[in-house]
Formats: structure tokens, C-alpha cells, sequence
């Protein structure tokens, strides 16, 4: 890495990280040499699942929330983790289904506030002719 005759500011563009990073390693380099840049692991907890039941929580996901009971079809944090428990029999908090969803590729969104019988034309020929009976005009 360093012995490249690669500059600290190099090193920190090639792995993405800050040059302050970079300079630690090539401290830790010029004392320990190649073997102290070896990683020790993982920090911090162990991920609850692994990836074959992240794979099969997301084929559960697709089959849809009617599939499991619900009368919509609104995917919610608190019906996704009883889905997780269901499948994996791994318990998730709600508040932390969303962070595994954003590694599946999933993202957040709202649903349209439109129902889908709603006849354009039908609210347009009513605002154009009935409302303006309804509707209160100013007294002279």
C-alpha cells in the first residue's frame, strides 16, 4: 500500500476514506509493517440474520401483505417485522426493520392519496357545473 511510494492522500482516495485514517495506517505500517494492517473483524454486533434469510424475508416481502392476512396492500415497519419473525424466527424492533430493508434495496414511500375510482372527468364536469350553485358568493 504505502511502499508504492503511494502519498497518504492516495491511499485515502483509493479506499475512500479520510487522509486522517490514512495517516494512522501508515503509522501503524512504519511501526508494525504489513501485518499490523490486518483487520481484527467486525466491530459491533453480529447481524441477526444471514443473507439466505435476508433472502427469503424479501420473497416473503414480494408475495405482498395480503398473502399473510392484511386487508391492504400497505407494507408497514411493525407488519414487516411480524413477517421477519414469521419466516426467520429472528425479532426485530420496528424501529430497525427499515435499515434492513435499505440493505435489500428497498426504500421508504408514501401511498397515493387518490382512490382508484376517482373519475377525473366526472370531478372536472362537477366543479365546472355544481359547484358554482354550492358555492357562497359575496353579499352586495
Amino acid at each position: 500500500m504505502f511502499s508504492n511510494r503511494k502519498s497518504q492522500s492516495e491511499v485515502a482516495r483509493t479506499f475512500g476514506v479520510s487522509r486522517e485514517a490514512a495517516s494512522l495506517w501508515y503509522h501503524v505500517w512504519k511501526r508494525c509493517g504489513k501485518n499490523g494492517l490486518k483487520g481484527v473483524g467486525r466491530a459491533g454486533r453480529k447481524p441477526k440474520m444471514i443473507q439466505s434469510q435476508m433472502k427469503r424475508v424479501e420473497v416473503a416481502l414480494l408475495k405482498g401483505p395480503e398473502h399473510y392476512g392484511y386487508t391492504t396492500q400497505l407494507w408497514t415497519l411493525e407488519r414487516i417485522a411480524r413477517v421477519i419473525e414469521k419466516v426467520c424466527h429472528v425479532k426485530y424492533h420496528p424501529g430497525h426493520v427499515w435499515r434492513l430493508l435499505g440493505n435489500l434495496g428497498w426504500s421508504c414511500q408514501r401511498p397515493m392519496k387518490q382512490a382508484k375510482e376517482k373519475d377525473e372527468k366526472a370531478v372536472k364536469d362537477w366543479l365546472k357545473n355544481k359547484w358554482p350553485r354550492f358555492k357562497k358568493k359575496p353579499k352586495e
